[in-house]
């Protein structure tokens, strides 16, 4: 796989599951959302990498276990044990789940606009993107779901990129719009993924696990995700121990392509990690 541009990702080393950005040792892992959204930590990456080295791991399984396993075998490999592991959406639950069972190689856990770990804090996240685009946009998303819904079609993986493309307008408060890069994005990983996840939080065990997370663990959320901040906080902040919350204002899903909250989410990453 490759999602780097040479000349512009100089300080990044490409390997099939793994970019490494900065100079090693590299104690701080960025864990990508989706699932099956390779990509999208690529700037966050860069910017971290001025004053460490980063390790930017690539999912490429398709159940949760395979992608805990594939995490676990990339850190021990390529890591300076133990990391700060930061994650981003899906890779927040990702990162939370891993944290909940090898503690031993875990110093801090950041999660980035996590999906909510209760499912009743889930139930109104379509309607209120749906709410925020326009008429033109709309029926937009229901052609590109009857696409993904399709047994024929062979090319889901477009149909995944434009909805993600979409659904990111309803997502963002004021984007910047800058410094995109390309996005690797897997229909089928997301809806192997998902589905087992979905279970996960339906169930209760996703917040169950939460328990076992020793480490200190860090929530930053924007006000205007529409993923609920409440569906973060208040579930694990009872049941971590060393647990905080922080609410960036005029912020969205993406905090790092936020005109409004960028610097800010950026101060709070570089004081965290050097902590």
């Amino acid at each position: 796989m490759s999602y780097c541009d040479d000349d512009k990702y100089s300080q990044c080393t490409k390997l099939k599951n793994l970019r490494k950005y900065g100079k090693a040792p590299s104690s701080i892992a960025v864990i990508h959302g989706g699932p099956g959204v390779s990509g999208e930590m690529v700037p966050v990456a860069r910017e971290l990498s001025s004053g460490s080295g980063i390790l930017e791991p690539l999912q490429t399984q398709n159940t949760i276990e395979g992608q805990i396993q594939e995490l676990h075998n990339t850190l021990v490999a390529y890591s300076n044990l133990p990391v700060t592991l930061i994650g981003h959406s899906w890779g927040a639950w990702l990162s939370y789940i891993f944290a909940s069972r090898f503690s031993d190689v875990i110093k801090k856990l950041i999660l980035i606009s996590s999906g909510s770990f209760e499912e009743k804090y889930a139930s109104g996240l379509m309607d209120t993107r749906l709410k925020r685009l326009s008429e033109d946009e709309r029926l937009q998303f229901y052609e590109l779901v009857n696409e993904l819904n399709n047994p024929f079609n062979v090319d889901k993986n477009s149909a995944f990129i434009k909805l993600g493309e979409i659904l990111m307008r309803a997502d963002s408060f004021k984007p910047i719009g800058k410094d995109k890069v390309k996005l690797d994005c897997n229909y089928y990983i997301y809806q192997s993924v998902w589905s087992e996840a979905s279970l996960l939080r339906q169930s209760g065990e996703l917040l169950k696990i939460g328990k076992q997370i020793q480490c200190p663990v860090l929530a930053i959320h924007g006000d205007y995700d529409p993923h609920l901040s409440e569906g973060v906080e208040k579930p694990l902040s009872h049941i971590i121990k060393n647990f905080r919350f922080i609410l960036l204002k005029k912020c969205g899903h993406e905090p790092w392509n936020e005109e409004h909250a960028k610097d800010e989410f950026y101060k709070i990453l570089k004081s965290e990690i050097s902590s």
